[in-house]
């Protein structure tokens, strides 16, 4: 949510920010509402007003002027507790449309109508297509039923569609994976939490989920409750309603968490193997900060350089690629994803999203500081993967497919599987 004032003084700029991110809002509605808004609130306030001046007078007045100051405050009272109704539903609307309104995007975030308008800022180590490997090339499926790594038919008999069950080394390795990103985070000095995965509807409109992406989660409608996406949901939320103090800053925290996805909207896409599924493990990093321009944008740098380190750490090729406005999404202020190259898709595909959002979250969620002058000020926040799994196992046995049929282990990985070198 941005500030109602930003919208009134830079409307042009709001309504830019709209059309960059190929967003459909009544900009004039909101206007014409927070008009009413703030006329019904003039009205209340000098009602109220008379209301005290006329208590005083009505105190001191003779019975005929009593009774006659007695039945003009009547109606008085009638049209504030008009107003009052009025103006509940004014800021109900007001609020519904609010919730409607992206972030201003950065001026250095490229323009673009979608995912064609992002742009690749540096990639890291070598790839390799299927006829570089000097053998026949198996892709991930292949490889993970000829190990025993995951069983997808019995995932499907379990759970239905795009689930999946991990097994024998195929479980260890998802474990070693996320062990390893736990450990680099340890190192980089986050502080660890456990946190809720069934949350609050509250929450996940705090965070910015709801109402755009509701479709896209799972709902336990009877609790009024949600089984979030990403650990950014109750580690963002954590400090929701607190005003923070300044030395407090910046809360570093990662979390690992089960993340389940509907995938609503994409039917048909991204059907075979591990790639696009219903439930996963992920590692989640998130900053809250000082509403600072240049601090926010240092943890942006911190956030990703953490996750290629993990990736480096894989021997996994990869490239950083800038988000354009039409592919960011609502709250995001700038962002960038991570690629790591898969080779049976002969191309990089995502793996990390790495988002700076300003205040955007920090202002639903009522999450604040007091600044160096003691004015409570809304906090900056961000957040990115480290590790996403089972999805990066696909390049991980790809590209360490052996001729013989079995799938070397990185090195970085071997002391979370027992010493083990390679699967077979």
């Amino acid at each position: 949510m941005i500030d109602i004032k930003r919208i009134r003084e830079e409307t042009d700029v709001v309504r830019q920010a709209v059309a960059d991110k190929n967003m459909r809002v009544d900009i004039d509605r909101i206007l014409a509402v927070d008009g009413k808004r703030r006329e019904l609130e003039t009205e209340f306030n000098n009602l109220r007003h008379e209301q005290k001046q006329a208590g005083e007078k009505i105190a001191k007045a003779g019975k005929d002027e009593k009774a006659a100051l007695s039945q003009e405050m009547g109606k008085v009272k009638a049209r504030i507790q008009a107003i009052e109704e009025d103006l509940a539903q004014v800021e109900a609307e007001l609020n519904e449309l609010m919730l409607t309104v992206p972030q201003v995007p950065s001026p250095e975030s490229p323009r673009g109508p979608d995912a064609s308008g992002n742009v690749e800022v540096r990639k890291h180590g070598a790839t390799r297509n299927k006829a570089d490997f000097g053998f026949p090339f198996r892709d991930h499926v292949e490889i993970g039923e000829s190990l025993k790594l995951f069983d997808l038919e019995r995932g499907v008999k379990l759970a239905g569609s795009r689930n999946y069950v991990l097994t024998g080394a195929g479980a260890m390795l998802h474990e070693a994976v996320l062990r390893l990103a736990w450990d680099i985070m340890m190192e980089a000095g986050f502080t660890p939490m456990t946190v809720p995965v069934l949350v609050t509807e509250k929450l996940m409109y705090g965070t910015g989920f709801f109402p755009l992406h509701r479709d896209e989660v799972y709902l336990c409608e009877r609790d009024e409750q949600c089984l979030v996406g990403t650990a950014e949901v109750p580690v963002t939320g954590f400090h929701g309603d607190e005003i923070l103090s300044l030395d407090e800053l910046p809360k570093t925290y990662v979390a690992r968490s089960t993340c389940f996805r509907r995938e609503a909207g994409a039917a048909g896409r991204d059907t075979r193997g591990l790639y696009r599924i219903h439930f996963f493990d992920k590692l989640e990093q998130v900053v809250v900060c000082k509403a600072d321009a240049a601090e926010s944008a240092k943890w942006h740098e911190k956030i990703i350089a953490n996750s290629e380190k993990t990736l480096q750490a894989l021997e996994l090729p990869y490239r950083v690629v800038e988000v354009c406005t039409g592919d960011m999404g609502q709250g995001k202020y700038r962002m960038y994803d991570i690629e790591t190259w898969m080779p049976s898709r002969e191309a990089y595909s995502e793996t990390h999203s790495a988002s700076a959002f300003h205040d955007f979250q920090a202002r639903r969620l009522n999450l604040r500081y007091r600044d160096e002058n003691g004015k409570p000020q809304f906090c900056h926040t961000l957040n990115n993967t480290v590790i996403a799994s089972p999805r990066i196992l696909i390049p991980l046995l790809e590209l360490n497919q052996l001729a013989d049929g079995g799938v070397r282990v990185p090195e970085a990985l071997r002391k979370y599987m027992g010493g083990m070198e390679r699967i077979d």
